[in-house]
């Protein structure tokens, strides 16, 4: 996950602060979002299959070595790439050059039955800052991505599904940003979920923290999913509410701040709310939680197995949902 004067969850707060002053109605677990016209409500939820804890596990501890150079991400890119390969997917390098940096995004799909229904994307980034090995950040989002593609891979959707690997995501948001700036027509997405920091469970009172405002913290500890999405597309959220789990996920709607808060708008859900595409970021809220961020000693031993395998879950079965509900 990125990191500048800290971040998308400072902008849940403060969205929080507003939609207090405004009269909305917020609780804790779901904060219910009204039906957008632009976003048709999502239906009745799909089960899809159960998530493997120990191929998550075994994919996590593959991918944590640290990921910042050209070797290290080449590496993690051969990894991904037979991955997905086994699992039957078709995988296309997409290189890029931002900032006076060279990177390369991984983009695999599968066509949908239906002609006119629109594309859902699951990404996630795997680089990682210098020092770090990234165990949670992002190697369990990649991790979950890979978990996606192995369980739904044949599958025959009425949605096209799109699974995007972000390169340098740590150095700016270059690759996710680079990808949506060549996206031909943005209305062609139904949505993207992206995926930052999935596996990071504490449960000892004050260990959840936030930034100071006059509101009351959902929890005080870190044992929730955080879900959040872009007002316009706020429906969206249903395809994860309508899931049971053994996780509580907290969901919540955000205004269109990021012309008044850039600083806020640090992971790879920012470039799709910029285009106009609805855009969810799943995230077990990285540093306010995780005392590991951007730390040598962000390793899988740190992590909350039980925590992990029960946010990949939320994230299969939310893609499974969205990829079988008929279009518009």
């Amino acid at each position: 996950m990125h990191r500048v004067n800290w971040k998308w969850l400072l902008l849940v707060l403060v969205a929080l602060v507003v939609v207090s002053l405004s009269g909305q109605a917020w609780r804790i677990g779901h904060w219910l979002p009204s039906s957008s016209p632009h976003q048709a409500d999502i239906g009745v939820s799909h089960r899809a299959p159960r998530v493997d804890s120990e191929q998550l596990l075994s994919d996590v501890a593959a991918l944590s070595f640290v990921r910042s150079q050209a070797e290290g991400r080449d590496r993690a890119r051969r990894y991904i790439m037979q991955s997905l390969t086994q699992s039957g997917w078709t995988v296309q390098r997409q290189p890029f050059t931002a900032a006076g940096k060279t990177g390369e995004n991984l983009v695999a799909i599968r066509p949908g039955r239906d002609a006119t229904a629109g594309i859902v994307l699951l990404g996630a980034h795997y680089d990682t800052v210098g020092r770090s090995p990234g165990a949670d950040d992002n190697a369990t989002a990649v991790a979950t991505l890979l978990e996606t593609a192995r369980l739904l891979g044949s599958e025959a959707t009425s949605h096209p599904l799109h699974l995007v690997l972000f390169d340098l995501e740590e150095a700016g948001l270059l690759g996710s940003t680079a990808f949506v700036e060549a996206i031909p027509n943005p209305r062609a997405y139904d949505g993207a979920m992206i995926l930052d920091m999935l596996g990071y469970r504490c449960t000892v009172p004050g260990c959840q923290t936030y930034p100071s405002l006059p509101i009351a913290p959902p929890s005080d500890q870190g044992d929730f999913l955080a879900v959040i999405v872009d007002q316009g597309h706020a429906a969206l959220l249903s395809a994860v509410q309508a899931q049971p789990t053994g996780v509580p996920v907290f969901t919540l709607a955000i205004p269109p701040f990021s012309n008044l808060m850039p600083d806020a708008m640090r992971s790879d859900h920012a470039p799709f709310w910029n285009r106009g595409i609805g855009a969810l970021l799943v995230t077990d809220t990285a540093n306010f939680r995780n005392p590991h961020y951007h730390q040598a000693t962000d390793t899988p031993e740190t992590l909350d197995s039980a925590f992990l395998a029960s946010a990949a879950q939320v994230v299969v079965d939310a893609i499974a949902t969205l990829t079988h509900t008929p279009s518009q």
